[in-house]
């Protein structure tokens, strides 16, 4: 049971013990539900509007948000049905939400996830739980134990069983079953943009999924579809696209922010902690500081996988391949292990510098420093270690302070276009393609005089 009091969301203690149940206190726990109960309550409404007309109008299902920007929606066995915060941001309409919803809910009823369990779906578990840990791995373990979760591709036959039952949830609690196209583009043009720019593969399964292939799927529901008479319709619970602006969009807005000396990078997925007064500054990739007499810099960065397994002493010597340390000694940042190591000064001027690695989550952290003041060197060192050992995973309560990054609705004005558009949004990279994107103009359509469109501020 899901109660919502505002934007706090509690479990009831008394909980089914299923893999939904067991997925859903871990997010909890972990931060990672979306905390804002306006939204909680709106997909849990229009989730039991489809239930209503379902031979599982008598279960108990939970909806829930996640507060994650990949675009997906899946269902357990034990119906937990979870939607992406991502997801919410592409579609335009209630309708196009009811269907992949009445999809997922088809899953569920039509036991999808109890007669397949395959070991490509137990990994895609693991991927996608990945990204939810937002900096630690803790979540992997669980994901691994969920053998039964439907993430990945419940394939072919599965999948059509369930566009069919979906679309005649959809039919029957009042949505225009027509919505399951528009759907389907969105989710294809979003996959079409993903493989332009990063080469990534598809993330969600329904509606998207490679097997069957995007235009047979898209032709068998527009050939259900095309006896259906649109008649007069119950009105959608809410005004979608009002309901869109405040919603939180992507990943990160800015690279990174400085709090109290503690400085954030959503890219990195970590905070670490720099001596009071320092220029802080940083990359996609990189964060750095100067002392405020220039005289020391320090950096972090993330570092290269090794190709075989090895000690954060034998990456720094056989992996980077240095052999110019001293005083070396093994270090700890919280849980993560590390070791830390004087640079060998070969010249006479009296400078110091200093190396460290720690590994954390399956990734390896670089850190460099140098220090040219005349002060004392073990005043430097010192600092460095505790730069060091101050590296931490980012919560989700730290990506939301983060990323400010929301959508807002404006209304199109005679010229506008989104390369215009762009230009006033914070988005960092394909700006243009994304605003396309998320208004279902991709990839080369333009916004019309009077339309409200999707920015992103």
């Amino acid at each position: 049971m899901l109660i919502i009091s505002g934007s706090t969301l509690l479990l009831s203690l008394q909980v089914r013990a299923g893999p939904g149940a067991e997925l859903y206190n871990e997010l909890l726990e972990k931060g990672v539900i979306y905390p804002d109960g306006k939204w909680q309550s709106y997909v849990t409404e229009v989730g039991e509007r489809l239930l209503a007309v379902s031979s599982h109008a008598d279960k108990t299902y939970t909806f829930s948000v996640v507060d994650e920007p990949i675009v997906n929606a899946w269902a357990t066995p034990d119906a937990y049905i979870f939607v992406t915060r991502g997801i919410l941001a592409y579609f335009r309409t209630e309708d196009e939400l009811a269907n992949v919803l009445g999809h997922e809910i088809a899953h569920v009823i039509l036991r999808h996830s109890r007669k397949q369990v395959a070991s490509s779906r137990i990994s895609g578990i693991a991927g996608i739980l990945g990204a939810f840990a937002t900096g630690s791995g803790s979540t992997i373990p669980l994901a691994q134990s969920l053998k039964t979760t439907a993430l990945a591709s419940y394939g072919r036959k599965f999948e059509l069983q369930a566009d069919e039952l979906g679309v005649e949830l959809a039919r029957k609690a009042g949505y225009d079953p027509r919505a399951s196209i528009d759907s389907i583009q969105i989710l294809r043009d979003h996959d079409a943009f993903r493989r332009s720019v990063s080469n990534a593969p598809p993330v969600y399964h329904g509606l998207l999924g490679s097997h069957p292939a995007h235009e047979k799927r898209l032709h068998e529901l527009v050939q259900k579809n095309q006896g259906f008479v649109l008649a007069e319709l119950p009105g959608p619970e809410r005004d979608y696209l009002a309901m869109l602006d405040g919603l939180r969009f992507g990943a990160d807005s800015a690279i990174g922010v400085a709090k109290d000396s503690v400085y954030y990078h959503g890219a990195l997925r970590m905070k670490i902690a720099f001596p009071d007064g320092w220029d802080i500054q940083s990359t996609d990739a990189e964060v750095f500081a100067r002392s405020p007499d220039r005289q020391s810099k320090i950096s972090v960065r993330r570092s290269a996988l090794p190709s075989e397994p090895q000690t954060p002493k034998e990456y720094l010597e056989e992996t980077l391949q240095r052999d110019d340390l001293e005083n070396g000694e093994l270090v700890r940042a919280g849980p993560y292990s590390g070791y830390l190591a004087d640079i060998v000064n070969p010249g006479t001027q009296k400078f110091q510098r200093s190396i460290a690695i720690i590994y954390k989550d399956g990734d390896i952290y670089l850190f460099e420093g140098e220090n040219q003041n005349q002060n004392p060197l073990g005043d430097f060192k010192q600092q460095f270690k505790v730069f060091v050992t101050s590296l931490r995973p980012m919560t989700a309560d730290d990506m939301r302070m983060v990323n400010k990054q929301t959508i807002a609705l404006v209304e199109a004005k005679p010229g506008d276009t989104y390369a215009k558009l762009a230009r006033g949004v914070p988005i960092r990279r394909n700006a243009e393609e994304t605003l396309r994107l998320i208004n279902g103009h991709y990839p080369r359509g333009e916004p019309r005089a009077g339309d409200r469109i999707k920015v992103v501020r």
